[in-house]
């Protein structure tokens, strides 16, 4: 009884989980670049009353073990890197990777490792940078900021990521590009706020390949479109309805156990 109240508590915990994780994704339904997540179960180590034995050629038949499960635990919540669907917005500065890969921001110049990113809605600011909604600097193929030229009369960008100056002078400047990042595993970056990431040892940081869009791999630029969100909210809510059945079922194994605890406990009187 003990084992089954047990039991319930970690059931609980783990949709719980799955809960806070579904919320979660619901939040970011709307989210430019975000990457749903998933929340995986295994089960505890199983208690063995008795082990298996093999069965004798003449006597005794072979039996199998006895075992009672403990309950349930978290294994991994996986970040699901599937494209989003693509937004047309129009706007020369909104930019989706049609493909693998992932855009380089930096704070600024002393960072070394830049932290990558699927969204794409980027700005420039008064010095001309190349910026993120929230002021980080857009990397070119070595991962250093991209500055726009300050004679510059219109501009466009290139499915590899080159940016197409017109310059007030009739003359057209082509030498910079946008940087697009290969990572090895990409589901084991870390997610840090404003939909960047960060790599890990388990995403491989020694292998980060900087490079051009539309190249060994690497997606292509779309300008004037952006990557939505890869939430599935149908599949969101039947994952939540099953969530939250589980829990209410793993609340029903407490109490019952609780309830035969209590006749127990009535027997002395």
């Amino acid at each position: 009884m003990l084992r089954s109240m047990y039991s319930g508590v970690s059931g609980m915990k783990g949709f719980q989980t799955k809960l806070d994780v579904i919320g979660n994704n619901i939040a970011n339904v709307n989210t430019t670049g975000f990457k749903s997540s998933r929340v995986m179960f295994k089960d505890i180590l199983s208690q063995t009353s008795s082990g298996a034995s093999a069965p004798d050629a003449t006597t005794t038949a072979g039996q199998n073990a006895k075992q009672v499960g403990l309950g349930v635990s978290v294994s991994s919540i996986d970040t699901l890197h599937l494209p989003g669907s693509a937004m047309t917005t129009n706007n020369p500065t909104d930019l989706r990777i049609n493909g693998d890969g992932f855009f380089l921001v930096k704070m600024n110049d002393a960072q070394e490792v830049p932290y990558l990113t699927r969204a794409g809605d980027f700005h420039v600011d008064a010095n001309r940078n190349l910026v993120t909604s929230d002021g980080f600097f857009v990397g070119d193929a070595g991962g250093d900021p991209i500055t726009l030229a300050d004679n510059v009369t219109s501009f466009s960008i290139s499915q590899d990521g080159t940016i197409v100056q017109q310059l007030d002078d009739g003359t057209v400047d082509n030498g910079t590009q946008i940087g697009i990042a290969r990572v090895t595993n990409p589901e084991g970056l870390e997610k840090i706020g404003g939909s960047l990431y960060r790599t890990t040892v388990n995403s491989n940081i020694d292998a980060l390949e900087p490079g051009v869009a539309n190249s060994e791999g690497r997606g292509a630029i779309i300008a004037g479109q952006l990557e939505m969100s890869n939430v599935d909210l149908t599949g969101e809510f039947t994952e939540m309805i099953v969530a939250q059945r589980g829990f209410q079922a793993n609340s029903r194994i407490i109490t019952t156990s609780d309830e035969v605890l209590q006749e127990v406990v009535n027997l002395k009187r």
